[in-house]
């Protein structure tokens, strides 16, 4: 499984490339396709991360299996893949405008109808809660409800794909929709996309090869 091991690598590298992470901030996980998924370690600067450096989790036990001490976001990543039977991948940033909307505690709203991509009418911000905490996993868990992105605030964005490559397109382009959605603040008031409007749009990505979803709302 050194080839998922390195896919997870890859993904960081590219997340710090495009500016969506840097250091050793953020973590990703993917499914291994034998009951766990890989995990990125604890403190390893992206471009030092070798395949041994990933850890493995067991989905059903939470037991890890590695060198690495996991990442300290573990307890998320375990809620979330028990939680979405759609989830392949998952990958958390501190990406700069997303966090700008966090320490905002807001929703990013239909500002654009590219935010259908997400599954509904808005991505949503979950509560604050300690990072690494059970209560944290249960605030994302429920923001994440019929969504492939959420909103921590005062933290950072999780998304989830099919796969790491879908995981890492939505990151850039929920990184987008945040920077545009403070871009529309600081000019005036904007206008928002009504819901059936949505609803039409939500209907039309079925076809765009996302993936089925759990319910629009």
């Amino acid at each position: 499984m050194n080839d998922l091991r390195q896919a997870i690598i890859d993904t960081c590298l590219a997340l710090e490339t495009r500016g969506l992470n840097q250091g050793t901030s953020g973590n990703v996980s993917v499914r291994d396709g034998a009951g766990g998924f890989y995990l990125t370690p604890s403190g390893v600067p992206y471009a030092a991360m070798t395949p041994a450096d990933i850890v493995r989790v067991d989905l059903a036990t939470g037991a890890v299996t590695g060198s690495r001490k996991p990442s300290s976001e573990l307890p998320f990543h375990l809620a979330i893949l028990r939680a979405r039977a759609d989830a392949e991948a998952v990958v958390h940033t501190h990406s700069h405008y997303a966090t700008a909307v966090a320490c905002l505690r807001q929703d990013i709203p239909a500002v654009h109808y590219l935010v259908g991509l997400f599954g509904g009418a808005r991505i949503r911000c979950a509560p604050y809660a300690t990072f690494g905490s059970e209560e944290l996993s249960a605030n994302v868990v429920a923001a994440l409800t019929q969504r492939r992105a959420a909103i921590m605030a005062n933290h950072g964005l999780v998304v989830i794909g099919k796969d790491l490559g879908q995981a890492l397109a939505l990151t850039a382009e929920a990184e987008t929709l945040a920077k545009l959605y403070l871009q529309t603040l600081a000019a005036g008031e904007p206008h928002i996309l009504p819901d059936n409007e949505m609803d039409r749009v939500i209907e039309k990505f079925r076809d765009f090869g996302y993936g089925p979803i759990e319910r629009k709302r």
